[in-house]
């Protein structure tokens, strides 16, 4: 069964003598678009690695519940969750086909060529560059990869960060229609994004970080670009 909402309670994390979080409550339901803005160093990114269990906090939890039921952290979980990073994630020596192949096969999948040329057809990178070592890419093209990758188990929590990096507008369009698609397949979608443009009238949800803090939250279906750079700039800056 699919993840139905993630439960983010009081969560705190420290580096050192860095606080990077502090007392962060955000819920996050199936069938939301949930875009977590703040500035640089606001806490998104370690917000977003606590999220996929890459990072534990220093106090406070998260939980994962399917339906009613909470889910402990175990690979099963973690199979769920699809994650695009600041790195990639990617071997610059594989193609794309092969990078995908081999994630799809980590995850047991019965195909992963099949697999992985539907999810390259998806993110739009065309037959000659898929065929090509990934170190060759643009920034741009390696994008659209990483995105392939996060896919490939067709996870039921989807974190982005800064998924709009690199891509051109018409790629940019592409992928916002893509969360809305999985916004409609019941995903839970948390994006960490400046582009506000490229993620207005998919966004159900706003989290505002400021200094490690929830400085602002709101729920409402399908938020403005105005709406979103007006909540941004009374809550952020």
């Amino acid at each position: 069964m699919a993840l139905s909402r993630v439960a983010v309670r009081k969560v705190g994390k420290r580096f050192g003598q860095h606080r990077a979080l502090a007392n962060v409550d955000v819920e996050l339901a199936a069938g939301e678009v949930c875009a977590l803005l703040g500035p640089n160093g606001a806490g998104k990114s370690t917000l977003l690695g606590i999220l996929s269990t890459l990072v534990r906090p220093s106090s406070g939890d998260v939980s994962y519940h399917e339906g009613d039921a909470a889910r402990g952290s175990d690979d099963r979980l973690r199979s769920e969750i699809g994650l695009l990073a600041h790195a990639s994630l990617c071997y610059g020596e594989l193609t794309a086909v092969e990078n995908l192949e081999f994630f799809a096969g980590l995850y047991g999948i019965a195909d992963p060529t099949a697999r992985a040329h539907a999810l390259l057809d998806q993110v739009g990178l065309d037959a000659k560059a898929r065929e090509r070592p990934a170190r060759t890419y643009s920034r741009g093209m390696m994008q659209r990869l990483a995105l392939a990758r996060a896919l490939v188990a067709d996870p039921s929590l989807l974190l982005l960060d800064e998924p709009f990096t690199g891509l051109d507008r018409g790629g940019a369009l592409s992928l916002g229609k893509r969360l809305g698609q999985a916004r409609a397949e019941g995903v839970i979608v948390l994006v960490v994004t400046h582009d506000l443009e490229a993620i207005a009238e998919v966004t159900d949800h706003v989290v505002v970080l400021r200094r490690g803090q929830v400085a602002h939250a709101e729920k409402k279906r399908g938020f403005s670009y105005p709406e979103l750079r007006d909540l941004y700039h009374r809550h952020a800056d």
